[in-house]
Protein backbone atom coordinates (compact mmCIF):
# COMPACT_ATOMS: atom_id res chain seq x y z
CA UNK A 1 0.00 0.00 0.00
CA UNK A 2 0.80 3.49 -1.06
CA UNK A 3 1.61 6.23 1.67
CA UNK A 4 0.96 9.90 0.89
CA UNK A 5 0.68 12.81 3.30
CA UNK A 6 -2.27 15.13 3.28
CA UNK A 7 -0.50 18.69 3.87
CA UNK A 8 0.82 21.79 1.71
CA UNK A 9 3.86 22.01 4.69
CA UNK A 10 6.42 21.80 3.18
CA UNK A 11 8.89 20.60 6.31
CA UNK A 12 6.25 18.16 6.98
CA UNK A 13 6.56 16.60 3.47
CA UNK A 14 10.43 16.58 3.84
CA UNK A 15 10.12 15.16 7.56
CA UNK A 16 7.93 12.32 5.57
CA UNK A 17 10.40 11.94 3.05
CA UNK A 18 13.08 11.58 4.89
CA UNK A 19 11.51 8.05 6.23
CA UNK A 20 11.93 6.97 2.76
CA UNK A 21 8.69 5.81 3.13
CA UNK A 22 6.27 8.58 0.99
CA UNK A 23 5.43 7.89 -2.35
CA UNK A 24 3.47 10.80 -2.60
CA UNK A 25 1.39 13.78 -1.50
CA UNK A 26 -2.09 15.41 -1.99
CA UNK A 27 -2.93 19.12 -0.79
CA UNK A 28 -6.52 20.73 -1.10
CA UNK A 29 -7.68 24.55 -1.02
CA UNK A 30 -7.97 24.35 2.76
CA UNK A 31 -4.15 23.04 3.61
CA UNK A 32 -3.39 25.63 1.36
CA UNK A 33 -5.39 28.30 2.90
CA UNK A 34 -3.63 26.17 6.62
CA UNK A 35 0.02 27.91 5.20
CA UNK A 36 -1.52 30.96 4.12
CA UNK A 37 -0.64 30.49 0.65
CA UNK A 38 -2.77 32.82 -1.25
CA UNK A 39 -2.26 34.16 -5.00
CA UNK A 40 -2.50 31.93 -7.50
CA UNK A 41 1.20 32.66 -8.53
CA UNK A 42 2.40 31.41 -4.68
CA UNK A 43 0.32 28.69 -5.18
CA UNK A 44 1.80 27.38 -8.76
CA UNK A 45 4.93 28.09 -7.24
CA UNK A 46 4.10 26.06 -3.52
CA UNK A 47 3.61 22.60 -6.18
CA UNK A 48 6.65 23.59 -7.70
CA UNK A 49 7.99 23.16 -4.59
CA UNK A 50 6.37 20.46 -3.21
CA UNK A 51 7.31 18.34 -6.37
CA UNK A 52 10.97 19.15 -6.24
CA UNK A 53 10.95 17.27 -2.74
CA UNK A 54 9.18 14.18 -3.44
CA UNK A 55 9.52 11.67 -5.79
CA UNK A 56 5.98 10.63 -6.39
CA UNK A 57 2.67 11.88 -7.56
CA UNK A 58 1.00 15.46 -5.97
CA UNK A 59 -2.42 16.31 -5.86
CA UNK A 60 -3.30 19.49 -6.75
CA UNK A 61 -6.85 20.72 -6.55
CA UNK A 62 -8.64 22.66 -9.22
CA UNK A 63 -11.08 25.08 -7.21
CA UNK A 64 -13.34 25.82 -10.22
CA UNK A 65 -16.76 23.84 -10.63
CA UNK A 66 -17.66 24.55 -14.37
CA UNK A 67 -16.22 22.17 -17.54
CA UNK A 68 -14.22 24.81 -19.20
CA UNK A 69 -12.27 26.28 -15.97
CA UNK A 70 -11.75 22.68 -14.80
CA UNK A 71 -10.33 22.10 -17.70
CA UNK A 72 -8.60 25.62 -18.18
CA UNK A 73 -6.62 24.75 -14.55
CA UNK A 74 -5.91 21.42 -14.51
CA UNK A 75 -4.16 21.47 -17.65
CA UNK A 76 -2.42 24.27 -16.68
CA UNK A 77 -1.67 22.41 -13.08
CA UNK A 78 -0.73 19.01 -15.43
CA UNK A 79 2.11 21.48 -17.19
CA UNK A 80 4.29 22.49 -13.61
CA UNK A 81 5.23 18.57 -13.14
CA UNK A 82 4.79 15.36 -14.26
CA UNK A 83 4.50 14.03 -10.96
CA UNK A 84 0.90 16.30 -10.73
CA UNK A 85 -2.35 14.79 -10.51
CA UNK A 86 -5.27 16.75 -11.24
CA UNK A 87 -7.36 16.52 -8.70
CA UNK A 88 -11.05 17.44 -9.58
CA UNK A 89 -14.09 17.19 -7.35
CA UNK A 90 -17.16 14.31 -7.56
CA UNK A 91 -19.37 16.68 -9.37
CA UNK A 92 -21.30 16.33 -13.29
CA UNK A 93 -18.79 18.73 -14.72
CA UNK A 94 -15.96 17.00 -13.00
CA UNK A 95 -16.49 13.50 -14.22
CA UNK A 96 -16.67 15.31 -17.99
CA UNK A 97 -12.89 16.95 -17.49
CA UNK A 98 -12.21 13.47 -16.03
CA UNK A 99 -12.89 12.01 -19.27
CA UNK A 100 -11.05 14.97 -20.90
CA UNK A 101 -7.99 14.32 -18.81
CA UNK A 102 -7.78 11.13 -19.49
CA UNK A 103 -7.83 11.69 -23.50
CA UNK A 104 -5.00 13.38 -22.97
CA UNK A 105 -2.65 11.22 -20.86
CA UNK A 106 -3.42 13.84 -17.62
CA UNK A 107 -3.75 11.68 -14.87
CA UNK A 108 -6.86 12.44 -12.28
CA UNK A 109 -7.93 11.95 -8.50
CA UNK A 110 -11.36 12.58 -7.85
CA UNK A 111 -12.01 14.12 -4.73
CA UNK A 112 -15.13 13.84 -2.28
CA UNK A 113 -16.37 10.34 -3.32
CA UNK A 114 -19.18 9.21 -0.56
CA UNK A 115 -20.42 6.11 -2.22
CA UNK A 116 -19.20 2.80 -4.15
CA UNK A 117 -21.05 4.70 -6.82
CA UNK A 118 -19.49 7.89 -7.01
CA UNK A 119 -16.52 5.82 -7.08
CA UNK A 120 -17.49 3.79 -9.86
CA UNK A 121 -18.30 6.45 -11.99
CA UNK A 122 -15.09 8.39 -11.55
CA UNK A 123 -13.44 5.17 -12.88
CA UNK A 124 -15.70 4.68 -16.14
CA UNK A 125 -14.53 8.04 -16.43
CA UNK A 126 -10.83 7.22 -16.55
CA UNK A 127 -9.95 8.60 -13.18
CA UNK A 128 -6.23 7.49 -11.70
CA UNK A 129 -7.37 7.83 -8.45
CA UNK A 130 -10.67 7.88 -6.13
CA UNK A 131 -10.78 9.37 -2.60
CA UNK A 132 -13.14 7.90 -0.50
CA UNK A 133 -13.47 10.07 2.95
CA UNK A 134 -13.80 7.91 5.28
CA UNK A 135 -13.41 9.70 8.45
CA UNK A 136 -15.87 12.13 6.87
CA UNK A 137 -18.32 9.28 7.11
CA UNK A 138 -17.53 8.22 10.53
CA UNK A 139 -18.24 11.78 11.39
CA UNK A 140 -21.81 10.92 10.64
CA UNK A 141 -22.16 7.54 12.48
CA UNK A 142 -21.49 5.93 9.15
CA UNK A 143 -18.77 3.26 9.01
CA UNK A 144 -16.17 5.06 6.27
CA UNK A 145 -14.14 1.28 6.07
CA UNK A 146 -17.03 -0.10 4.09
CA UNK A 147 -17.22 2.18 1.23
CA UNK A 148 -13.29 0.72 0.60
CA UNK A 149 -14.72 -2.59 1.00
CA UNK A 150 -17.46 -1.65 -1.09
CA UNK A 151 -14.95 -0.16 -4.19
CA UNK A 152 -12.18 -2.58 -3.77
CA UNK A 153 -14.84 -5.76 -4.95
CA UNK A 154 -16.65 -3.77 -7.64
CA UNK A 155 -12.62 -2.67 -9.10
CA UNK A 156 -11.25 -6.58 -8.40
CA UNK A 157 -14.93 -7.86 -10.23
CA UNK A 158 -14.34 -5.84 -13.40
CA UNK A 159 -10.81 -5.29 -13.13
CA UNK A 160 -10.63 -1.80 -13.27
CA UNK A 161 -7.36 -0.22 -12.75
CA UNK A 162 -8.05 3.52 -10.32
CA UNK A 163 -6.25 3.64 -7.21
CA UNK A 164 -8.36 3.62 -4.14
CA UNK A 165 -6.94 6.35 -2.54
CA UNK A 166 -8.27 6.46 1.40
CA UNK A 167 -8.68 10.17 2.44
CA UNK A 168 -10.01 11.56 5.75
CA UNK A 169 -7.55 9.63 7.50
CA UNK A 170 -8.03 10.43 11.33
CA UNK A 171 -5.46 7.63 13.40
CA UNK A 172 -3.23 5.03 12.55
CA UNK A 173 -5.77 2.56 13.37
CA UNK A 174 -7.66 3.99 9.67
CA UNK A 175 -4.68 3.40 8.08
CA UNK A 176 -4.63 -0.51 9.52
CA UNK A 177 -7.68 -1.19 8.61
CA UNK A 178 -7.52 0.20 4.75
CA UNK A 179 -4.37 -1.95 4.13
CA UNK A 180 -6.36 -5.21 5.72
CA UNK A 181 -8.77 -3.99 3.19
CA UNK A 182 -7.43 -3.64 0.66
CA UNK A 183 -6.82 0.30 -0.15
CA UNK A 184 -4.18 0.58 -2.75
CA UNK A 185 -3.01 4.24 -1.04
CA UNK A 186 -3.87 6.10 2.19
CA UNK A 187 -3.58 9.98 2.61
CA UNK A 188 -2.58 10.78 6.11
CA UNK A 189 -2.03 13.96 7.97
CA UNK A 190 1.98 13.11 9.65
CA UNK A 191 0.47 12.91 13.31
CA UNK A 192 -1.03 9.76 12.22
CA UNK A 193 1.67 8.26 10.46
CA UNK A 194 4.28 8.58 13.25
CA UNK A 195 1.82 6.90 15.68
CA UNK A 196 2.51 4.09 13.41
CA UNK A 197 6.28 3.77 15.20
CA UNK A 198 4.77 3.72 18.42
CA UNK A 199 4.54 0.73 20.95
CA UNK A 200 4.30 0.95 24.52
CA UNK A 201 6.52 -2.93 24.18
CA UNK A 202 9.46 -1.40 21.73
CA UNK A 203 9.70 1.24 24.25
CA UNK A 204 10.27 -1.15 27.69
CA UNK A 205 12.28 -3.60 25.33
CA UNK A 206 14.57 -0.88 24.31
CA UNK A 207 15.07 0.63 27.75
CA UNK A 208 15.83 -3.16 28.70
CA UNK A 209 18.39 -4.24 25.97
CA UNK A 210 19.83 -0.67 26.47
CA UNK A 211 19.86 -1.25 30.30
CA UNK A 212 21.54 -4.44 29.98
CA UNK A 213 24.03 -3.07 27.77
CA UNK A 214 25.52 -0.59 30.12
CA UNK A 215 25.22 -2.39 32.96
CA UNK A 216 27.89 -5.27 31.76
CA UNK A 217 30.06 -2.63 29.99
CA UNK A 218 30.64 -0.35 32.64
CA UNK A 219 34.21 1.09 33.42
Amino acid sequence: MKFFIDTANIYEIKEAQNFGILDGVTTNPSLMAKEKIKGEKNIIEHYKKICSVVDGDVSAEVISTDLDGIISEGEKLSQLDQKIVVKVPMIKNGIKAIKHFSSKNIKTNCTLIFSAGQALIAAKAGATYVSPFIGRLDDISTDGLNIISDIRKIFDNYNINTQILAASIRSPLHIISCAKIGSDVITSPLNSILKLFEHPLTDIGLKKFLDDHYSVNKK
